[in-house]
């Protein structure tokens, strides 16, 4: 009964946050993926996890993607978008990240849950994963948890609507699928 009830509460939360958050940036982040030549994932710690997923998920749906970080990560140019994920907006190599894709000629966007901060006064786009008042402390999903759940969330139905919209098969999905495993 007692993990029904924690169950009941992270869903909740996360759908409360999804309802928060604008229809309209599926549309215009998609927009975004598309005009880029290549694109980077940027996050730490656990934000980092949710690009992981982002990445994998866009590298199915064809895009070219990389890892910021990785060992063979190539040097991002002029034409490709780096997509930095924080839930502050404010961490330091993140912050850093951003300034190095900016001054070579990138676009930066940032998905967060604060729409003011360090990153998305550098980003050209800011896109806030529901609104201030739907986060605060919640007992049982503590230091962001609520943020990466949600952010999860948010960005796997983007990649369902991205193959639902470009009417991607899942086969051909699963023809990029990693087969050293």
């Amino acid at each position: 009964m007692f993990q029904r009830q924690n169950q009941q509460l992270i869903l909740d939360r996360i759908s409360a946050v999804l309802d928060a958050t604008a229809e309209t940036h599926t549309d215009a982040l998609t927009a975004l993926l598309d005009e880029a030549e290549r694109i980077f994932i940027a996050g730490a710690g656990r934000s980092k996890l949710v690009g992981n997923f982002l990445a994998m998920r866009l590298m199915h749906a064809g895009y070219d993607v990389s890892v910021v970080g990785e060992i063979v990560t190539p040097a991002i140019q002029p034409g490709d978008l780096l997509v930095t994920i924080s839930g502050s907006g404010a961490t330091e190599k993140l912050i850093a990240f951003t300034k190095r894709a900016a001054s070579h000629g990138a676009k930066v966007v940032l998905i967060t849950a604060k729409s003011e901060s360090t990153i998305a006064d550098l980003a050209d786009a800011v896109f806030p994963i529901g609104t201030p008042d739907v986060y605060g402390s919640v007992k049982g999903m503590p230091l962001g948890t609520v943020f990466e759940l949600s952010t999860l969330c948010f960005l796997e139905s983007l990649i369902s609507h991205i193959i639902w919209e470009k009417g991607i098969p899942e086969d051909e999905m699963r023809s990029r699928h990693a087969n050293l495993e």
